[in-house]
């Protein structure tokens, strides 16, 4: 391998890196959404909630004179975190039987656990190409690094969908909702794993033909 092509290499990994990391942050954290009930009275306290792929926390919140929403939800208040209950039979907890669509939860959080593990087997690849130096190894990790990025994307639509659903349904008490940083965050990793993946399965590629007369086989044998 070139050192030109190298350098496109390790911008490629640089990129998957970062994606990795956001994509964990994204999975283990519970602020993919932020709901919010209608306020009917001031001078009380509000309901809030934000929940990620796992967990949902609610939290009290004051409501004053001039608030016409609950929250933001980063204002001081009551705390109460607790695992759905499809993931957690024995957590004793009414509000994730009328909140939370258990079909929509359980396959964002499904499909964000292929993700995960494509993300392993694809750094794999990527280390053993660079301890064995085989450079035909990455290509196998780009594309697992792509089907990640992908399953990361489609795990966000659908949490998506669910928060809609959740907001618009006659079962709830929660009339507006937000998208939260660790949605963004997966959205973030799901752009940079199939950006950086595609960018090093091309460059992971052997050389096209450059003349009529030349075919793969003539390209640089790799080591």
């Amino acid at each position: 391998m070139s050192p030109t092509k190298a350098l496109k290499v390790r911008a490629a990994l640089l990129c998957i890196l970062v994606g990795v990391v956001l994509a964990l942050v994204a999975v283990v954290t519970d602020h993919w959404a932020v709901l919010s009930p209608h306020v009917e009275r001031h001078h009380g306290t509000c309901e809030a909630a934000h929940f990620g792929l796992w967990r949902i926390c609610t939290k009290r919140i004051f409501v004053g004179d001039e608030e016409r929403s609950c929250g933001p939800i980063t204002l001081p208040g009551e705390k109460n975190c607790s695992y759905f209950r499809h993931f957690n039979p024995g957590e004793s907890s009414e509000i994730f039987e009328v909140t939370t669509q258990k079909e929509y939860s359980i396959s964002a959080a499904a499909i964000a656990i292929f993700s995960l593990g494509f993300i392993i087997v694809g750094t794999l690849c990527a280390l053993l190409s660079f301890w064995k130096k085989q450079d035909y190894l990455l290509r196998p990790a780009s594309m697992f690094y792509v089907f990640a990025g992908l399953c990361l994307a489609v795990s966000a639509e659908v949490t998506r969908q669910s928060v809609q659903r959740m907001v618009h349904s006659e079962h709830t008490a929660w009339t507006a909702h937000s998208l939260a940083w660790s949605f963004v965050c997966a959205c973030v990793a799901a752009a940079l794993l199939l950006v950086g993946g595609g960018a090093l399965l091309l460059l992971a590629l052997p050389r096209m033909p450059r003349d009529p007369w030349e075919s793969c086989m003539d390209a640089e044998p790799e080591h």
